[in-house]
């Protein structure tokens, strides 16, 4: 039996790093972007009870489960973040429409790279067979056997 070429195998062991790399910062994307849509839902909620309060008194979401109560002026216009630190008016209808629409984006995003993790997966699992396979190969031919 050939014995396994210790350049391939070094190379097979590289090839599984880096993929195990890329897999871990998609992981970390993949965390962000489902926080993103969390946020996006709860700021959906708040605006939405923003238009339901008869008083102008809503509860306000402060992060981390605490809420203070608050009133607000005109619950109608809302400033929404449209990225790259630009800020716009809003009616409260098209800011939940925006945040919505981004949300989608995001599932669509998030799916992506649930994808990308999952073929990263497969080919790590075949490096990972062809290393094993390897090394089993060498401990067979190996002096002494």
């Amino acid at each position: 039996m050939e014995q396994a070429d210790p350049r391939e195998l070094q190379s097979l062991q590289y090839y599984l790093n880096e993929y195990g790399q890329q897999a871990e910062v998609f992981a970390r994307q993949l965390e962000m972007m489902d926080q993103q849509r969390v946020e996006a839902f709860a700021a959906i909620e708040t605006l939405r009870s923003l238009g339901e309060a008869q008083d102008g008194t809503v509860l306000l979401p402060l992060g981390g489960g605490v809420s203070v109560r608050a009133t607000v002026p005109d619950a109608e216009k809302v400033l929404v973040a449209i990225g790259a630190d630009v800020t716009v008016e809003r009616s409260n209808e098209d800011a939940i429409s925006f945040l919505e629409g981004r949300a989608r984006e995001l599932e669509a995003s998030e799916k992506k790279i649930a994808e990308a993790i999952e073929n990263l997966k497969r080919q790590m699992n075949e490096i990972a067979a062809r290393l094993d396979a390897a090394y089993r190969q060498q401990q067979q031919t190996a002096p002494g056997r």
